[in-house]
C-alpha cells in the first residue's frame, strides 16, 4: 500500500470579476508515494505545490480526480490522526508560548497532562528551540516559528507528514538541523512529503521527487534516475600549479577550461575523451598537488530549469 497516492488529481479557480473565468491551479496530477520514503515535490513559485499540499489536507476540495493518503480517503477523521501537516505560512496564537501551543496541539490527540508536557519538551528539543520555548510566539523571528510549525506537526508521531516549504525563513544552520531531522523521521519509518523551490534540500535528503510547472507533472522519479545522465566531462582542481604546466596543458588540447580559484589553484574542465590520471600524473610531476576530482554531469537544477523551460514553451504555444 502506498502512503500517498492521486489520480488526475485538478483544481480549478474562478478568477475576476465581471467576467469570471477559470483559472488552472492544477491538473491531472497522478504520483506514488512509497511508505518511508522521503519525497520531493519541486516547482518553482506558483506551480501548484502549496495548491496539491491543501488538497491533501482537505483544505479545499478538488475540481476533480482523487487522493488517498495511507488507503483511505483524505479528511477522513481516521487519516487525520495519523499525519502531521506544516503550512507555508505558520500562524499561531501569539500570545501563547511555544510550551503552551504544543501542549494545547498535544490536548488534541487526546495525550494525558504528563505525556503532553514530555512531548513538548521533546519535540523543542529535536527542533532546536531551548529557553525561548517560554516566551509569548509574537516575540519569535520567523526561523523559530518555523521550528515550532515543525514541532507541531510531529506532536502525533505521524506516520506521514507533509511539510510545506520546511526550509523557509531558516539560517544554515537551522536548515542542516531540519535536514537531519528529516532524516531521522525517515530512519524511523515515517513518510516525508515536502514542497520546495530550493534544489539542494531535495538532492540531499529525496530518494524520488516530481517536478511541476503551471500546475502540470513534468517530472517524476528517483532521483538516481532524473540525476543519472552520462558524465559529459571531468573538473580536476589542483593546487600549486605553475603557470609553465597550465600552459602546456592548454596547447595540448586536453584542457577546455581553466579557472581560477585563489593563488596558485586552478579548476580545469577536461573532456570526457581525455583520461584525468594522466594529465594528472604529468600535473604532479611539475609540482602541482591534486585536490578534487568528479566528474561533470547535470545537476538537478539543470534538468529543473530545463523541465520548467519546457512547460512554459507548451503552454505558450497551446
Amino acid at each position: 500500500m502506498d502512503a500517498i497516492r492521486t489520480d488526475a488529481l485538478t483544481k480549478h479557480y474562478q478568477v475576476g470579476f465581471w467576467r469570471p473565468r477559470p483559472y488552472l491551479a492544477l491538473e491531472g496530477l497522478t504520483l506514488s508515494v512509497a511508505q518511508g520514503e522521503v519525497f520531493g515535490f519541486l516547482g518553482p513559485n506558483g506551480a501548484g505545490k502549496t495548491t496539491t499540499l491543501k488538497l491533501l489536507m482537505q483544505l479545499i476540495y478538488p475540481t476533480s480526480g482523487t487522493a488517498e493518503i495511507l488507503g483511505l480517503p483524505v479528511g477522513s477523521a481516521a487519516v487525520k490522526r495519523r499525519i502531521g501537516y506544516l503550512p507555508e505560512n505558520p500562524y499561531f496564537y501569539d500570545h501563547l508560548t511555544a510550551e503552551e501551543l504544543l501542549e494545547y496541539f498535544a490536548s488534541l490527540f487526546g495525550y494525558a497532562g504528563p505525556e503532553r508536557r514530555t512531548r513538548a519538551s521533546r519535540l523543542l528539543d529535536e527542533v532546536g528551540i531551548g529557553a525561548e520555548r517560554r516566551l509569548q510566539l509574537r516575540k519569535f523571528s520567523k526561523g523559530m516559528l518555523q521550528r515550532v510549525g515543525i514541532a507541531q506537526a510531529l506532536v502525533n508521531d505521524p506516520e506521514v507528514v507533509f511539510f510545506d516549504e520546511p526550509m523557509s525563513g531558516l539560517d544554515p544552520l537551522g536548515r542542516r538541523e531540519i535536514r537531519q531531522l528529516i532524516l531521522r523521521l525517515r530512519e524511523r519509518g515515517c513518510t516525508v512529503f515536502f514542497s520546495s523551490h530550493v534544489l539542494a534540500d531535495a538532492e540531499a535528503l529525496c530518494s524520488r521527487v516530481a517536478i511541476v510547472a503551471r500546475g502540470r507533472l513534468v517530472a517524476s522519479g528517483a532521483l538516481s534516475d532524473i540525476l543519472a545522465f552520462k558524465a559529459h566531462g571531468w573538473e580536476l582542481v589542483v593546487s600549486h600549479l605553475t603557470p609553465a604546466a597550465l600552459e602546456c596543458a592548454r596547447k595540448s588540447g586536453r584542457v577546455e577550461k581553466a579557472v581560477p580559484l585563489g593563488e596558485d589553484r586552478y579548476a580545469l574542465d577536461l573532456p570526457l575523451s581525455v583520461k584525468p590520471e594522466e594529465l594528472l600524473g604529468e600535473l604532479t610531476a611539475a609540482g602541482a598537488q591534486l585536490v578534487s576530482l568528479a566528474p561533470l554531469r547535470e545537476t538537478l537544477e539543470d534538468f529543473f530549469v530545463r523541465q520548467v523551460a519546457a512547460a512554459r514553451n507548451d503552454r505558450g504555444l497551446g
